[in-house]
């Protein structure tokens, strides 16, 4: 089973909840902030199986899961009946009566067989203020075993109410080096494709992992490169078709506009330095000379920017193909 030595990075965190469990000092809660993918649930069911461990093994390094007794087989196989994992049947929201029937109803049964009764709220986020409030009467008069795991992608989204009783521990970016480690050690990725997801994923674990297996962004990722190699000779109509098939893809949009983000970073690096060793697309160098050649700084700059505001404007629900066309064009016209 996955044991804290398993989470790469995460070194405070890991160091804090370890402490917690050598000095037998742990917290009736505890908020897991960090980007969605980023590990939360992860480390919050590590935590769990530890705090529920019947004989966790001890040594110089911390405290871990033995993964061998009767809690940890459990834990393995999904079926801790002490270890809850709050449901919510509508995906935009976690309600009242979510958070009073699995919780407020359920804390003052005592734990079945375990030491601790242990809830972990995935996408906290979500919480109406009524679930919220609903929450605080658990965590102002918890019983003795009682620990609520809260994990979420926007601490700001939860009442100063909530936060004030937790611990707040906060994922950080993993080191780009340790992430290209695991992606070419644990699933065998080649140092390019490594290079490539790296990039992408800005030092979050699950990104990487996802983008490295993920043959449709492989397909997208071409896709981009061909449209960004070949868009001073697209005529208008080549350009809408090509933003049509964009709007096909199941990739978050956001990853699509990182890949023409990346681009424009070689070319910006390879214009300065004309050094093709730090770049992300190295097997498109002459395409990135070329663009860089017939590009000025400000030129590359404006598209940088064009790229910011067309993320924004997709975030605040401007209309899709308006905002490409605009995006797609600035393109054309600066390369």
């Amino acid at each position: 089973m996955a044991k804290f030595a398993d989470i790469i990075g995460q070194e405070q965190l890991k160091e804090h909840l370890q402490n917690v469990l050598k000095l037998n000092k742990v917290s009736h809660a505890y908020i897991l902030n960090g980007e969605r993918s980023a590990g939360k649930e992860f480390v919050a069911k590590i935590f769990a199986a530890a705090l529920q461990c019947g004989t966790p093994v001890v040594s110089a390094e911390g405290v871990e899961p033995c993964g061998e007794c009767h809690s940890c087989r459990q834990m393995e196989s999904g079926n801790q009946p002490d270890v809850i994992f709050v449901s919510h049947e509508k995906p935009g929201s976690i309600g009242v009566e979510d958070i009073r029937g699995q919780i407020n109803g359920n804390v003052a049964i005592k734990p079945y067989s375990s030491r601790y009764k242990i809830y972990i709220i995935n996408e906290g986020e979500k919480m109406t203020v009524q679930a919220q409030n609903a929450l605080l009467k658990s965590l102002e008069e918890p019983p003795e075993y009682t620990v609520i795991l809260i994990l979420t992608t926007n601490v700001e989204a939860l009442l100063p109410t909530i936060l004030s009783r937790c611990a707040v521990l906060n994922m950080k970016p993993v080191k780009d080096s340790q992430v290209k480690h695991f992606l070419m050690d644990t699933m065998q990725v080649p140092d390019y494709k490594a290079d490539i997801c790296v990039a992408f994923a800005r030092g979050n674990i699950g990104k990487a992992k996802m983008l490295a297996s993920s043959e449709d962004f492989d397909h997208v990722k071409e896709e981009a490169v061909t449209l960004l190699k070949y868009i001073n000779d697209m005529e208008i109509n080549e350009i809408v078709a090509a933003i049509k098939k964009i709007g096909e893809y199941k990739l978050d949009v956001n990853d699509y506009m990182d890949i023409l983000a990346i681009w424009y970073r070689d070319v910006l690096l390879f214009k300065a330095t004309h050094d093709a060793n730090h770049l992300i697309f190295r097997s498109e160098i002459p395409y990135i000379k070329r663009v860089a050649d017939r590009s000025t700084y400000e030129g590359i700059e404006k598209v940088i920017s064009a790229l910011d505001k067309a993320k924004d404007r997709l975030s605040a629900n401007v209309n899709f193909d308006l905002t490409m066309e605009l995006l797609l064009l600035t393109i054309k016209e600066n390369s």
